[in-house]
């Protein structure tokens, strides 16, 4: 039934050739890959108009110089990623940069930092789209939290499902939603150039002096305004998604995004100037904006499907860029193995359902409001921005290629610019932002005790080529067969033990004098030819006593070189529920036994038919 279930949800296994089948063009991984970046749109101007207005709305005109900043930083950042796509094509993104340019620790600090904001990414960008689901439907309000953990299980379902079927579908809303916004700025600039449509309020002439802003005001709304360009990573993260000629179908994807992104956040930043729009607690700027030009009509809501859908896709951008990255933490193993692992459709399903599981745990400790998080899932992605920037510029100064000078003031414009946003966030949000003090450092612990195991590991499992194998005859070894009475099940692993070694030794162990002569007297009547020893336990415990004799023996067969091996008679119901109705000793014995070290441990299988 599982196997049913899955093949229905997830599709047919993909042999591990077809891997090429699962790779993006450019215009599907357009919509995975810049979700999160494009659905910015959504909040990012509101973000710059909600600080600007602590001083009047006559201060709402610096939003236009602002948002030529933010575009600036967009710029940079865009051309930046450029050259990590090609100077690093096997991805990895501002991880590979910093761990090769500037240390191990600097790169795990900017790994450490996307991974969590991935999973923030997933939190933030579905509960925001639940709220916008919950406010066209007022009665799913008290359940939003079970409506945005749903959301969260079918975009999951589809990532498992592969990369191509789930940009094939996600990629409508993506692109539906550049169409809307394209519609409302052109339909904004008309109505503005022939005066069709009146302002909400008179906009501020540029210029115009306002009292209280200064300069710590307009650094803090830049600062807030930059939250726009959270997921540009994003692409230079998945690199072996794309098809061939990767680095180049990458980098012009990247372009494209960096493209449609600059436009639309231009466009809605001069409109929300143009027709006074204010910053509501109960409307959005994009609403008051789209409500405005188009009045509250069917046009209306369909811009405002296409907004909730882009802000719960914007989820995807993490589900396609966590689990590479995972990969490539984990390849360096600062990671699980498991995350190296694809799954039936060739995609990394242990890290696509790791990020599910960890974004629902988010979304129902913080109750679907993760308002509180917003803060702290920018700061979170320009740790890696700066990061990402200063080692390009150590990359330059060391490899010093063709025309590096030029590519070096790109990543010096723009590190100075992030890590300029940086000090702004912990200057004017320490409170909401002071958890990245604690998780960064933790994470990368976590991520050095990870390795740390791996090379121990491998310290112990390496072999000497120039040491023989040790000679073992078989008839040293002692096998020892724990037994409870006399079966088939036990006659099964007798005759494997002595197919072993001729040292074979049958233990029982009884609660009782009674049990341990009836014990011995059906045993010499049966006669298997293998030697039985019986212990009495005093406080019938099977496990202490048993534990104690394999010792023993294993002591005396370490002096002469030989191997102990315990060999477990079990048996298999042909029903899970009838398991239930059997005594389970013989898995807490294993349990307690595997601690033992250099004693081999070995299960003779026994399966009823019915």
């Amino acid at each position: 039934m599982w196997t049913k279930l899955k093949r229905l949800l997830i599709g047919r296994p993909l042999k591990s050739n077809e891997s090429h089948s699962q790779k993006l063009n450019k215009f599907k991984a357009l919509a995975v890959l810049s979700s999160d970046a494009l659905s910015s749109v959504a909040y990012g101007p509101e973000q710059i108009l909600i600080v600007l207005m602590a001083a009047g709305s006559t201060a709402l005109w610096f939003s236009l110089p602002i948002a030529i900043g933010v575009l600036v930083l967009l710029i940079a950042l865009v051309l930046s990623y450029r050259q990590i796509i090609f100077a690093y094509p096997q991805g990895g993104g501002a991880y590979m940069v910093a761990k090769e340019n500037l240390g191990t620790n600097f790169g795990l600090t900017a790994g450490g930092a996307l991974l969590v904001d991935y999973i923030l990414t997933v939190a933030v960008s579905i509960s925001a789209g639940t709220d916008a689901i919950t406010s066209a439907f007022p009665s799913l309000h008290e359940h939003s939290v079970t409506v945005a953990v749903v959301i969260v299980v079918i975009i999951t379902i589809l990532n498992l499902r592969g990369l191509t079927d789930s940009a094939t579908l996600l990629s409508y809303p993506v692109y539906f939603f550049v169409l809307m916004m394209l519609v409302v700025i052109g339909g904004g600039l008309f109505a503005a150039i022939t005066g069709h449509t009146a302002p909400i309020h008179p906009h501020p002439s540029i210029g115009t002096p306002v009292m209280g802003v200064g300069l710590f005001l307009l650094l803090r709304a830049f600062s807030s305004g930059c939250s726009a360009l959270t997921g540009v990573e994003a692409i230079s993260n998945a690199i072996p998604s794309f098809k061939e000629p990767a680095p180049k179908n990458a980098a012009r994807t990247l372009l494209m995004m960096g493209g449609i992104l600059a436009v639309l956040l231009a466009g809605i930043v001069y409109l929300s100037y143009w027709y006074g729009v204010h910053p509501s607690s109960d409307q959005t700027v994009l609403s008051q904006l789209a409500g405005t030009l188009f009045g509250r009509n069917l046009f209306y809501y369909i811009i405002q499907v296409s907004t909730a859908l882009i802000l719960i896709l914007a989820a995807n951008t993490g589900y396609s860029a966590f689990p590479l990255l995972a990969f490539n933490l984990a390849k360096d193993k600062y990671m699980p193995r498991p995350f190296k692992v694809r799954g039936d459709r060739l995609g990394y399903s242990n890290g696509i359902i790791t990020l599910g599981a960890l974004s629902i745990l988010l979304i129902i400790i913080f109750k679907g409001r993760t308002e509180n998080l917003i803060p702290l899932y920018a700061v979170g992605v320009f740790i890696p921005f700066s990061l990402s920037q200063t080692g390009m510029i150590v990359h330059w100064l060391k490899k010093r290629p063709r025309a590096w000078v030029g590519k070096l003031v790109i990543n010096l414009i723009g590190a100075l610019i992030c890590y300029m946003i940086l000090a702004i966030f912990f200057l004017t949000k320490f409170p909401q932002i002071w958890p990245v003090l604690v998780f960064v450092p933790i994470v990368i612990f976590i991520f050095h005790k990870i390795h740390e195991h791996y090379m121990l590991v491998a310290e112990q499992l390496r072999i000497d080529f120039s040491e023989p194998l040790p000679t073992i005859h078989a008839s040293d070894n002692v096998i020892v067969v724990p037994v409870a009475g006399i079966t088939k099940v036990v006659e099964q692993s007798l005759t494997y033990a002595k197919s072993l070694s001729d040292n074979v030794i049958a233990v029982y162990v009884g609660d009782s004098p009674e049990a341990i002569e009836k014990m011995n007297k059906e045993w010499e009547d049966w006669n298997p030819g293998v030697r039985l020893i019986t212990l009495h336990s005093l406080y019938r415990s099977i496990v202490s006593p048993l534990d104690k004799f394999i010792s023993t023996v294993k002591y005396k067969a370490d002096q002469r070189g030989a191997t102990v091996t315990v060999v477990f008679p079990q048996f298999y119901t042909a029903k899970w529920w009838q398991s239930l109705l059997h005594n389970q000793s013989g898995v807490l014995i294993k349990a307690t036994l595997i601690r033992n070290k250099d004693v081999v441990i070995a299960t003779v299988p026994y399966h009823f038919k019915k």
